[in-house]
């Protein structure tokens, strides 16, 4: 069990209800989550073991792609491509089909985006439409957009709910090749007759296992209705579910499945259970732990988006650089606290599990699920916020 010193006792009353170790019901909230063995939270770092160095087949130069691509590629510091890119990018650009199984932080985007862009940069008539769960990963999405596409007289449009919609429709209005955006509001616009999907003939939908936990499946299906029926689809997934399998079969041809992933929890992730035995008082442990030198740069996750705000302000008042994040929150305020845990100007994001999955945010030491995750999976993309980029992390769950 994690060691901690000087925990205090219970002084107040904060509204968690501490029944039982190892109960996972919440009164308040009524959350009865899947049963998970505590034991599963525990894991130690094992002593490096040798790997097989990755060698890719090819390098960016060998990719039939233009000279200004390959610049915008070596400008990002892309010097080698990573394993998915590696196989994506020729079998993307020979015109397949793909199914990529792949984490966030495996470099899937730029996998989807240069081909995608040499793709337009062939044919202006190209349109492509990216479809993602949360805002953040659009938005996120746009950045790398952005970057690879610079000076190439290529535009994209991010369209997200909790954003005023009307930049959004100025924007489609304008020159695009491209639409980045989260089913409802893709929804919201095609009701508005301001977007029209039957021109385009490129799909990519990412992060897909997620939009179907968030319950967009019958948003996802209507959608690849709408687009061109002569169309190159790439679906982007951390697990491949029968609702996955299902839209497969309807909706792509002769898919080229890529594999990068183990289906394990991160190999640099310490893992460790804290007790809150009975008097204990969550937040005052959760104080505690934050006090410690080596808790830098924290994600916190909450099961409710109220629990968010309420233990966010609560350890503001106790001194600490913290912001909340959930989806319920306005669009604009959503950015700025992001920002503000990855630029390092708070040290502490308290999250629900719209931050679990797609976000790349660097650096992050600790990982804390203030709450039980609802499942197993849950728990290992919540954790899978650190430990990156060959870093080491730590994941802690109270029980």
């Amino acid at each position: 069990m994690y060691n901690r010193t000087n925990v205090r006792q219970s002084r107040t009353n904060t509204g968690w209800n501490k029944g039982p170790q190892n109960n996972f019901r919440r009164t308040r909230s009524r959350f009865t989550g899947e049963r998970i063995d505590i034991n599963r939270f525990i894991s130690k770092v094992q002593a490096a073991k040798p790997v097989e160095i990755f060698r890719p087949k090819y390098a960016f130069d060998d990719f039939a792609i233009s000279t200004a691509l390959k610049r915008a590629i070596a400008n990002r510091g892309f010097d080698t491509p990573t394993p998915i890119q590696d196989k994506a990018i020729p079998a993307i650009i020979a015109g397949h089909d793909i199914i990529g199984l792949a984490d966030t932080g495996t470099g899937k985007t730029a996998a989807f985006l240069i081909p995608m862009i040499q793709k337009i940069l062939t044919n202006h008539e190209n349109k492509v439409l990216i479809v993602v769960p949360t805002r953040e990963l659009a938005l996120q999405i746009q950045e790398e957009f952005l970057a690879l596409a610079r000076r190439l007289s290529i535009f994209s449009v991010v369209v997200v709910g909790g954003a005023n919609i009307r930049p959004q429709i100025q924007q489609l209005r304008s020159r695009h090749n491209v639409v980045i955006g989260t089913p409802g509001r893709i929804k919201d616009l095609l009701s508005r007759k301001v977007l029209n999907l039957s021109g385009f003939n490129n799909v990519i939908l990412d992060e897909a296992d997620r939009m179907l936990d968030m319950g967009f499946i019958n948003d996802v299906r209507l959608l690849l209705s709408l687009v061109s029926p002569k169309r190159q689809t790439m679906l982007f997934s951390a697990t491949f579910s029968s609702e996955i399998e299902k839209l497969t079969n309807q909706f792509l041809t002769n898919p080229e499945r890529i594999a990068i992933k183990s289906g394990e929890t991160a190999a640099l992730i310490d893992q460790d259970i804290v007790r809150i035995t009975g008097g204990k008082d969550k937040v005052e442990v959760l104080h505690d732990l934050l006090n410690q030198a080596q808790f830098e740069k924290v994600l916190v996750f909450t099961r409710t988006k109220h629990g968010a705000d309420k233990l966010s302000k609560n350890l503001h008042a106790r001194g600490f650089k913290s912001e909340s994040i959930h989806g319920d929150k306005p669009h604009a305020k959503r950015q700025k606290a992001l920002k503000m845990f990855k630029d390092n100007v708070i040290e502490i994001l308290v999250a629900t599990d719209v931050a679990a999955r797609g976000l790349d945010i660097p650096n992050v030491s600790h990982v804390i699920n203030f709450d039980l995750p609802a499942t197993y999976d849950d728990y290992v993309h919540r954790i899978g916020r650190t430990g990156r980029a060959d870093q080491k992390g730590i994941a802690l769950t109270f029980v």
